[in-house]
C-alpha cells in the first residue's frame, strides 16, 4: 500500500452521491472467505457500524498492523472499500482478476504521489470508499505512530468526510514477522465520521491527520470486548 503524502496537486474534484454495488466476486469473497476467518477463527466482531455513511464518497482511515487489515476493512463497514495496490498483482492469473473485482485499484512501482492520489481521486469521484492506513506502512504495536496527510488530502480534494477505523490486535493476529496466523480476538471499532478538511495547506492537513491519530489511538485504548 503506498501512502499518499503530496500536497501540491491544486486539481478539484467534483465527486457523486453514487456509491458502487459490491460485484458478485466481491460478495463471494465476503461470505465464502473474509467472513469466516474473520468471525469464525479469529472471533471477530464490529462496533460502530450505525456510523458508516452508506452513500457517497468515504475516505476511511484506519490503523495498519496486519496484511489482515485490507479484507477486513474491506468487507466489514457494510459497503465496499477500495485500496491501492502494486501494479504487477494485477498481472497474476486469477489474484488480478480478484483483487480487481474487489475494488483495488493499481498504482505503478515508482508513481509519484501525485499521480497516486489522482487515481484515488477518480475512485472518490465515482462514489467509491477509499481505504486509506494512516501510517502508510504496517506497525509493530498496531498503533498510529508517524501519520502521513495523505488521507486529509484526499478528502479536502473530493470534500469527503473522514471515517477514523480502529482495527484491534490484528498485529497479534498477523504482524510483522510471522508466518502463520495467531487466533486471537480482532475487533473493529469505528468512530464519529468527521468533515474535510476546508483548504490544502500544510497546516490545515496536518491538523486533521492529527485528529485522525488522536480518535484511532482513543478507540484502540477503549480495548477489546467480549464477543
Amino acid at each position: 500500500m503506498s501512502p499518499l503524502v503530496s500536497t501540491t496537486d491544486d486539481s478539484s474534484a467534483v465527486v457523486t452521491s453514487i456509491t458502487p454495488k459490491p460485484s458478485l466476486i466481491y460478495q463471494l469473497v465476503s461470505y465464502l472467505l473474509v467472513f469466516p476467518v474473520f468471525r469464525g477463527l479469529l472471533k471477530g466482531r464490529t462496533s460502530g457500524n450505525a456510523l458508516v455513511p452508506l452513500q457517497g464518497p468515504l475516505v476511511v482511515v484506519a490503523n495498519h498492523g496486519s496484511h489482515l487489515d485490507p479484507p477486513l476493512l474491506g468487507h466489514a463497514l457494510g459497503r465496499p472499500v477500495a485500496f491501492m495496490a502494486k501494479a504487477e498483482l494485477f498481472r497474476i492469473p486469477i489474484l488480478g482478476a480478484l483483487i480487481r473485482a474487489c475494488g483495488a485499484y493499481p498504482v505503478k512501482r515508482g508513481a509519484s504521489d501525485r499521480e497516486a492520489v489522482r487515481t484515488a481521486t477518480a475512485r472518490l469521484e465515482e462514489g467509491w470508499a477509499i481505504g486509506v492506513f494512516l501510517d502508510g506502512t504496517r506497525q509493530t504495536d498496531g498503533r498510529v505512530n508517524q501519520p502521513r496527510p495523505g488521507a486529509a488530502l484526499l478528502a479536502a480534494r473530493s470534500g469527503a468526510p473522514l471515517l477514523p477505523v480502529a482495527i484491534i490486535n490484528s498485529h497479534r493476529a498477523l504482524g510483522a514477522g510471522r508466518s502463520w496466523p495467531r487466533l486471537v480476538p480482532v475487533e473493529l471499532r469505528i468512530g464519529e465520521p468527521i468533515p474535510a478538511p476546508t483548504g490544502r495547506r500544510k497546516p490545515e492537513l496536518e491538523a486533521t491527520t492529527r485528529e485522525l491519530q488522536r480518535r484511532i489511538n482513543a478507540l484502540i485504548d477503549q480495548g477489546v470486548g467480549k464477543p
